[in-house]
C-alpha cells in the first residue's frame, strides 16, 4: 500500500494542502491549481479534474488506457514545443510503467479480482487482500485481528470494512469460504458497484494458485505478530531483574499488587489495592475495600483485606501476583502473613515502612539495606505511594457522600430515594448550584419548592 501511494503521488502528484489560492487563467477566466511537484508548478482546473480521473483508471487497474493518453498528450505537447507539460506527463507515465514492471504477473486473465486469505493461530487472525488488476497484483491489504469468532463472521466484518468506502469493487471476489450471511452481502456489494458481484470459492487451477499466495502472505505476517507479541512478553525491564536479586525471589516480579488502609478520624476505614505489570500502573486491576473491622485496627484491617482478595482469587481461579507489597513496617506485614498462611498460599510478600524506606521481609527482624538510588527501590516506592493516593481518593469520596447523606436526609420532604437519585446523577453535589430550580427538580423528580430547599442545604 504504501509503495502504491508513493507512485500515486508521483504519477498524479494532487493538492496535500488547504492553502487559499487566487490565481486565474487570463485564457479561461478559471482558478488555477497549486499541485505538488518538484517545486511549485500551477494547472488549470480542468486539467486537475482530468487527472483526478486519471487516477481513478489507474487504482482501477485501467493502466493501459492511462497509458496511450499519457503518451498521446506527451507527443501534442512536444510538437507544439510545451517541453515542460510534455516533461511533466513523460514523469508520470515513468511512475506507472516502474510501477507495472515490478508487480508479479500471474496469468494470462487479465480480468480484475480480488483474493481473500487467511491465517489462525487460536484467537490471532490475519486475513490478506490481494488486488489483482489486468493480471498482476496491484497490492496486498492486511487485517490483523484478535477474535474467537468463526472464520465466515470474521470474512463477513472483513469484506463490509473493506469495501464500504471503495472506490471500485471487483466483479470477482474469491475467497477460501464463503463468509456468513453470503446473498445479503453479495446484494450489498452489487448496490454499491452499481455491477454484477460473484463470491467464489476456487477449486482448482490458477485462481486456486493465487489463494494459496493470500494464505501465505497471511501466515507469514501472522507469525511476525506473534513473534512480535512474543517479544513484548519476554522484555523484561532492568529494575525487575533487580528487585528479583534484591528479594532472592524465584522468578522476576512482573505482576506486583499493593495494599495500603486508610482511614480519617477514627471513621470510614477503607482498603485500596493497586496493581502493577511490568513496572507499570495496570489500573483496570485496580481494586477498592469497606473495611468491616469494628474498631480502629490497621493490623486487622490489613488481615481483612489481604484476606477477601486472596480467597478470592481461589475461588475464581484467578492468576496470583508475584510479589505482594504492604504500605507499613512489621506489623503490617505480619498480618497480612497470617492471612496468606489462612489460605496456604506462599506468595512472596515485603512491606515498605514510609518513615525511612525500609524493606521488612517475613520472619526477619532487620530490614533489607537497598540503596536510595536503587531503580528497584523506586518502583517499590512509586507502587506504594500510588496505593495510598488510591485508598485516600476513595476514603474522601466515602467520607464526604455519608456527610452529604446526613444532610439531605434532614430536609422535609426528601426521602431515601430521592438521596439515591443525588449521587446517581450528581458525582459532584456542588453541580446541582448551577442548575435552575425547575431544572434540578426535573433531574430528580421532585417538587420546585423542595428542589429550592436542597440548594439552600449546599
Amino acid at each position: 500500500m504504501r509503495r502504491l501511494m508513493d507512485v500515486m503521488y508521483k504519477a498524479f502528484p494532487l493538492r496535500n494542502c488547504y492553502i487559499q489560492l487566487s490565481e486565474i487563467d487570463p485564457k479561461t477566466g478559471k482558478n488555477r491549481i497549486q499541485k505538488n511537484g518538484l517545486g511549485i508548478q500551477t494547472i488549470t482546473e480542468d486539467q486537475y479534474h482530468e487527472m483526478i480521473q486519471d487516477m481513478i483508471l489507474f487504482l482501477k487497474g485501467d493502466t493501459k488506457i492511462i497509458e496511450k493518453k499519457l503518451k498521446n498528450q506527451m507527443q501534442f505537447f512536444s510538437e507544439k514545443k510545451m517541453y515542460e507539460d510534455a516533461a511533466r506527463l513523460r514523469d508520470q507515465l515513468k511512475s506507472i510503467n516502474n510501477f507495472i514492471t515490478g508487480q508479479r504477473k500471474l496469468e494470462a486473465d487479465l480480468s480484475n479480482r480480488d483474493v481473500i486469505g487467511f491465517e489462525r493461530d487460536n484467537k490471532h487472525i490475519v486475513v490478506v487482500i490481494l488486488r489483482i488488476r489486468e493480471g498482476r497484483i496491484m497490492s496486498r491489504e492486511k487485517f490483523s485481528i484478535d477474535s474467537e469468532d468463526s472464520i465466515a463472521e470474521i470474512l463477513r466484518t472483513v469484506i463490509i470494512n473493506f469495501y464500504m468506502n471503495a472506490a471500485y469493487i471487483p466483479g470477482k471476489i474469491y475467497l477460501p469460504e464463503l463468509p456468513e450471511d453470503q446473498i445479503d452481502l453479495t446484494q450489498w456489494l452489487m448496490e454499491k458497484s452499481s455491477s454484477k458481484i460473484e463470491l467464489l470459492i476456487p477449486q482448482r487451477g490458477n485462481k486456486f494458485q493465487e489463494l494459496l499466495l493470500a494464505n501465505r502472505n497471511a501466515k507469514l505476517l501472522l507469525n511476525e505478530w506473534l513473534l512480535n507479541l512474543q517479544k513484548r512478553r519476554d522484555h523484561l525491564p532492568k529494575l525487575l531483574s533487580e528487585l528479583q536479586e534484591l528479594l532472592s525471589l524465584e522468578k522476576p516480579p512482573r505482576i506486583i499488587e499493593g495494599f495500603d488502609i486508610s482511614h480519617l478520624g477514627g471513621t470510614n476505614t477503607v482498603a485500596s489495592m493497586v496493581v502493577f505489570k511490568d513496572g507499570k500502573p495496570l489500573k483496570r486491576g485496580y481494586r477498592k475495600f469497606n473495611i468491616h473491622v469494628k474498631k480502629i485496627d490497621d493490623f486487622e484491617s490489613m488481615k481483612e483485606v489481604v484476606f477477601r482478595r486472596y480467597k478470592r482469587q481461589i475461588d475464581e481461579g484467578n492468576t496470583l501476583p508475584d510479589l505482594i507489597l504492604i504500605d507499613g513496617g512489621k506489623g503490617q506485614l505480619s498480618s497480612a502473613v497470617e492471612s496468606l498462611t489462612q489460605l496456604n498460599l506462599s506468595i512472596p510478600i515485603i512491606a515498605l515502612a514510609k518513615r525511612l524506606e525500609e524493606v521488612f521481609l517475613p520472619n526477619q527482624s532487620e530490614p533489607i539495606i537497598i540503596a536510595k538510588n536503587s531503580p528497584a527501590l523506586n518502583l517499590l516506592k512509586q507502587l506504594r505511594d500510588e496505593a495510598h493516593r488510591f485508598a485516600i481518593t476513595f476514603q474522601k469520596q466515602k467520607r464526604t457522600k455519608d456527610i452529604a447523606k446526613s444532610i439531605f436526609e434532614d430536609i422535609p420532604g426528601v426521602g431515601v430515594k430521592t438521596v439515591e437519585k443525588i449521587y446517581k446523577r450528581f458525582p459532584n453535589i456542588n453541580q446541582m448550584k448551577d442548575l435552575s430550580d425547575q431544572a434540578l427538580a426535573f433531574k430528580l423528580g421532585v417538587s420546585k419548592e423542595i428542589a429550592k430547599i436542597i440548594k439552600k442545604y449546599l
